[in-house]
């Protein structure tokens, strides 16, 4: 089905740059987290939470969740990927390290073009697009790259389930746009999503043993329900209503703002220093996200 709206406009940027910065700071959190929740049992009671405000919100906006509309294969389909991706990344970063993993992940945008190529013609990208695709990815090489140099011992095995993550990450986003979820409201294929990532990642923590909430105080909890309300709920709403609204190749390339961002969390929230490496790292993004989303030539 073809995009609604076939660039991105002034309100899919902004809000685009406001998610980014939401899953940017998203990675310190589950860091916190972790500290007292184990990841997996983390990660599946977050979707319950998230599943639950979403489902009020569909309530009070009067979204109706139960037609009968063909999205209930794809949805499933979209979910159990959902559960993957998340899945693999948690386990992956017991092997490898996150300036190693995250290089790997953000192959993803990569795979939704690819993807596209087959599955989305109108949404086929010119090679300007690549190019700006290939630039903001080299940014994030610049920022990361460093780790992919040092010995690695085991980490291949988490660089794979990286990959693999954002094989899933990909897959996810096709599907929606391919199937009758693309035409579903945005609170529906989120709950496909929540829904069936919860009923996966707390039984996959229960058989992994993990030991579920071990040391939570205000600050684990604080980040949790950041987790929740802000990234599980609010951003993914507005990420699968975007995906409905614009071209999937174009919203991917902004997506490699996300690790800038977190390094940037750091320098705000942290106090740690502003290098030559972030400079060079977000002219290069910024580029890239720039030269992608140009308009073609008349």
């Amino acid at each position: 089905m073809p995009p609604l709206r076939p660039q991105l406009d002034r309100l899919a940027s902004s809000m685009m740059i406001v998610l980014c910065t939401i899953w940017g700071l998203q990675q310190a959190a589950i860091k916190i987290t972790n500290a007292g929740i184990s990841p997996l049992w983390q990660a599946g009671w977050r979707s319950v939470g998230a599943a639950l405000l979403v489902l009020l919100w569909a309530r009070l906006r009067g979204v109706k969740l139960a037609q009968a509309d063909g999205t209930f294969a794809p949805g499933v389909v979209a979910g159990l990927l959902f559960a993957v991706e998340f899945a693999l990344i948690f386990a992956a970063l017991q092997y490898t390290s996150a300036s190693r993993g995250v290089i790997f992940l953000y192959t993803a945008p990569f795979l939704v073009a690819v993807g596209a190529v087959w599955l989305l013609p109108h949404e086929h990208m010119r090679r300007a697009q690549w190019v700006g695709m290939a630039l903001a990815f080299a940014g994030v090489l610049v920022l990361f790259g460093e780790g992919l140099l040092q010995p690695s011992g085991r980490a291949w095995i988490g660089d794979l389930m990286m990959l693999g993550a954002a094989v899933a990450w990909a897959a996810t986003t096709l599907t929606v746009k391919v199937s009758a979820l693309a035409r579903a409201s945005a609170e529906k294929t989120l709950l496909y999503q929540l829904g069936v990532s919860a009923l996966t990642l707390t039984p996959l923590s229960l058989a992994f043993g993990e030991a579920g909430v071990f040391a939570a105080d205000a600050r684990v909890w604080g980040a949790f329900t950041f987790q929740v309300v802000i990234v599980a709920a609010a951003s993914y709403l507005a990420w699968f209503w975007l995906i409905a609204q614009y071209p999937a190749t174009r919203l991917s390339s902004f997506s490699f703002l996300t690790p800038v961002m977190g390094v940037l969390a750091g320098v705000v929230v942290l106090g740690e220093a502003m290098t030559p490496a972030i400079w060079s790292a977000l002219a290069l993004v910024g580029t890239g996200i720039w030269i992608a989303n140009r308009p073609a030539a008349a």
